[in-house]
């Protein structure tokens, strides 16, 4: 099994992740700790349907090909302040914040 980079993104039952409109797009906020994700939580009422999820391999497949792959992000280091002041991310972005987990995580194991 491969770890990835700890994130956490906010998803409902059925499936749908919660998103901003970010002018006309849409950016899915991301916590780096499921603390950080419930804080959030419960400054925004729009997200009370939604739990956090961590982004696994197939979380993160699916959330870079919803909305056609054109889905931005936000990593929130705040979850105290406004979600949109976020760093964005773009999918590659993403995709490479992701992959440094696998590599630290690669180096540990080999230390051991």
């Amino acid at each position: 099994m491969v770890v990835m980079n700890s994130l956490f993104a906010m998803q409902r039952a059925n499936g749908d992740w919660f998103a901003l409109d970010d002018h006309g797009g849409f950016r899915v906020p991301l916590f780096h700790t499921m603390n950080a994700a419930m804080i959030a939580r419960s400054r925004d009422t729009g997200m009370e349907c939604f739990k956090p999820v961590p982004v696994d391999e197939a979380a993160f497949t699916d959330l870079t090909t919803t909305d056609e792959g054109k889905a931005g992000f936000w990593l929130v280091e705040n979850p105290a302040l406004k979600l949109s002041r976020g760093r964005p991310l773009d999918r590659q972005q993403l995709a490479r914040f992701m992959q440094n987990g696998k590599e630290e995580t690669a180096k540990k194991e080999d230390r051991q």
